[in-house]
């Protein structure tokens, strides 16, 4: 892990309606870190990271990606610098057959540009990278139309596109939600795997357990708001993490 900041984000602050989903969070995510994002349901965990990749437009507040001030970008001049993501609920082209839903990451600006233009037959590499997250190379799965996989396959895939997009950040939303214990077994390895390249991650996640064994750092929220930043084990052992989680006596 390098002791430099890829991403840098300070007093993010977003309301929907009156409603405040973001107050002023603050942190630091270094190169080659796993940072674990939790809390409870409506905490401001999918709202953070909309606002790191663009899809929603923070009040106030700043996110800078390599040193870059990437506030108010569109996601896709953000995924050109080499920030990619998953979305909890998937986002396949549901008419297409899987290896058709690689082709459209493998034709992005960024991958053009890092093969110099020159990417070969990208009907191989789509299987070659679903078969990295699991897509069984002697099969047909990859054949099939999205709208007939099961929950487990479009996980994969949605990794799957995030990942041909050859990101230097990727965030993973509840990558692990709807998943069985041994698929999220089998996946847990694809995400070492990219930890190995070097790849830096923010995972935001439910299954705590899964969680803690992967990341070196978790930050939890909790009605918009930083309440703890800090290794697993610590952030647990918490007070205001205990109450948010567990609730009060009072």
């Amino acid at each position: 892990m390098s002791a430099t900041p890829i991403l840098q984000v300070r007093g993010l602050t977003k309301t929907f309606g009156g409603v405040l989903a973001l107050n002023a969070v603050s942190f630091d995510l270094m190169e080659g870190e796993l940072l674990g994002v939790i809390g409870p349901n409506g905490s401001g965990k999918t709202t953070l990271v909309n606002c790191i990749s663009g899809f929603v437009r923070a009040g106030a507040g700043k996110v800078l990606y390599k040193g870059l001030d990437i506030t108010h970008w569109r996601p896709h001049r953000i995924v050109r610098l080499g920030l990619a993501r998953t979305f909890q609920m998937v986002r396949p082209f549901y008419r297409l057959p899987a290896f058709k839903n690689m082709i459209i990451p493998l034709y992005s600006p960024r991958v053009k540009a890092l093969a110099g233009g020159k990417f070969g037959a990208r009907e191989a590499v789509a299987l070659d990278l679903l078969e990295e997250v699991g897509f069984e190379r002697d099969s047909h799965v990859a054949y099939k139309v999205a709208s007939v996989l099961p929950q487990g396959y479009l996980k994969r895939l949605e990794l799957a596109k995030a990942i041909a997009l050859q990101p230097d950040l990727i965030i993973l939303d509840e990558l692990f939600s709807g998943l069985s214990l041994a698929e999220v077994g089998s996946i847990v390895p694809i995400i070492e795997k990219l930890r190995g390249e070097g790849r830096t991650i923010i995972m935001i996640e439910h299954r705590l357990k899964e969680l803690f064994k992967i990341s070196d750092r978790v930050m939890v929220l909790n009605f918009g708001m930083k309440i703890a930043d800090g290794p697993p084990a610590a952030v647990m052992e918490n007070d205001e993490v205990k109450r948010a989680y567990l609730g009060s006596e009072d």
